[in-house]
């Protein structure tokens, strides 16, 4: 027989993200679920001993120190190990935003399986939600944080397994073109855009080379001189303001990048933008619009 401690919260369920139930298993040898589904996401994390899951036609061998998804409405089975039985706390949730938190850590139908060594945090989060299991608003808002804490140790350190390289870098793509369409008015550097999606220069480097064809720096470059143009056609601010709002902080250096990849100065731009529909105009205008789909593209 199963030794477990569980919980099945009940009440009305509205909300961005929400505790479904919780629970800590010691198994027996060969004891198992399904195949069998959950109406709401579950996430195990194995504390010790082994098992096997089976999901989306394929089977996973786990041992201490690895973690597993099942989705929603997805038929999975699983079963401990006949010799050396798992251990294991798991968190069933749902919520608005489920699907996006989830998928935003890297786990999904294709790819349930997640490796991590911070076993006893998953543990203290789980436990906490079992302590504080009576029904308030305290201990809603308690477990609400607890499930948020869990899953943050999913996305922090969590090494997903099955995941293809192309996708990893990818995905380090998007992030780091969405960090500097957020940044291009700071005086940002491309350490800062390798600090944040967790990789090292050199790395981004050849992902970016790979999918645009342009180092991470030119595209800062010309992300941030695209900007710049729309804004020395729209607007009568300053060349000075401009090259501000646009993370430089040296006009001169502003003006030098301009000239390189529009063949002018901003002054003689701005002019020359003031003038009319010219074939050279739309040229100009169809440049930046064809910049602008690249990049929404990537984020899309």
């Amino acid at each position: 027989m199963e030794k477990a401690y569980e919980l099945e919260f009940t009440g009305e369920k509205s909300g961005s993200l929400y505790v479904n139930c919780c629970g800590l298993s010691r198994t027996e040898p060969l004891h198992s679920f399904g195949p069998a589904f959950k109406p709401h996401f579950v996430i195990h994390y194995v504390i010790g001993g082994k098992g096997k899951l089976a999901i989306g036609g394929k089977e996973y061998p786990l041992k201490q120190g690895y973690g597993f998804l099942i989705p929603p409405e997805e038929l999975a089975f699983y079963q401990a190990d006949e010799t050396d039985p798992w251990t294991y706390v798991w968190v069933g949730f749902s919520g608005q935003r489920a699907t996006e938190i989830v998928q935003s850590t890297g786990l999904s139908l294709t790819n349930p399986v997640f490796k991590t060594d911070r076993g006893e945090e998953f543990y203290e989060a789980v436990k906490d939600m079992l302590e504080h299991k009576t029904f308030s608003v305290a201990n809603e808002l308690r477990r609400n944080g607890q499930l948020y804490l869990f899953l943050s140790l999913i996305a922090e350190s969590a090494h997903i397994e099955e995941k293809g390289e192309t996708d990893k870098g990818d995905a380090y793509v998007k992030r780091a073109v969405e960090f500097i369409v957020g940044n291009y008015c700071n005086p940002i550097k491309i350490t800062d855009v390798a600090d944040y999606v967790c990789i090292n220069r050199s790395y981004l480097y050849t992902l970016f080379k790979n999918s645009m064809g342009m180092s991470p720096q030119q595209f800062l470059s010309a992300f941030r001189i695209t900007k710049a143009a729309e804004l020395l056609q729209i607007t009568s601010l300053p060349v000075e303001s401009i090259a501000l709002s646009c993370g430089y902080t040296d006009p001169l250096v502003f003006t030098k990048s301009f000239k390189q990849m529009k063949k002018m100065s901003p002054s003689a731009y701005r002019k020359e933008m003031q003038k009319g529909e010219t074939r050279k105009n739309k040229e100009y205008l169809q440049q930046i619009e064809d910049f602008i789909n690249q990049v929404n593209k990537i984020n899309s």
